[in-house]
């Protein structure tokens, strides 16, 4: 199904509009990019974890590798798979033998139109510093799965916010087959 983009500009910006339709309110993207939220365990046995302040919520925010994919001029048509190995090694310094979509929807449907794929990344071998591109502080934890519960409840008790798609990667690394 084809999105009806019609209704009423109430504001742009250079990434994000505000539009409203039949009494609906909602935030789009000016431009047709897709996003992804990656599951990445290392050989070892540990999730890479991120940590980022993030200034719409106030505070820094617990989640995996993400990223957006086709929002680089002349790479609108970026597949999925391309853009995950991209924003993996751009945040973590690692690449991926293997991409594979987990799952997809939207992030926050009676707010904004972004949908996004869960996305497992295996086969990881190191290949920079990562830490994000020019403007992005993104600090990247090595956390064993055997130890991510306690980690992730020890951040929360500091104040920070867990984003709740890691749980959602933490269930399908936890129910492969």
């Amino acid at each position: 199904m084809t999105p009806d983009k019609t209704g009423e500009v109430l504001g742009e910006g250079r990434f994000l509009r505000l539009v409203r339709r039949n009494g609906w309110e909602w935030v789009e993207r000016t431009r047709p990019i897709r996003a992804a939220f990656i599951g990445a365990v290392t050989p070892e046995g540990a999730l890479l974890v991120t940590q980022e302040y993030r200034v719409p919520v106030q505070a820094t925010v617990i989640g995996c590798p993400a990223g957006l994919i086709g929002d680089t001029k002349g790479q609108e048509s970026e597949s999925t798979e391309d853009g995950v190995r991209r924003e993996l090694v751009e945040e973590t310094g690692y690449t991926a033998e293997k991409v594979s979509v987990l799952s997809a929807g939207p992030t926050s449907p009676g707010q904004c139109d972004e949908v996004i794929a869960l996305v497992l990344a295996e086969g990881l071998t190191r290949v920079g510093a990562g830490g994000g591109i020019s403007g992005e502080q993104i600090a990247v934890v090595e956390v064993p799965l055997t130890e991510i519960d306690g980690w992730l409840k020890a951040r929360e008790q500091e104040g920070a916010l867990i984003d709740p798609k890691v749980y959602s990667i933490l269930y399908f690394l936890r129910h492969r087959a």
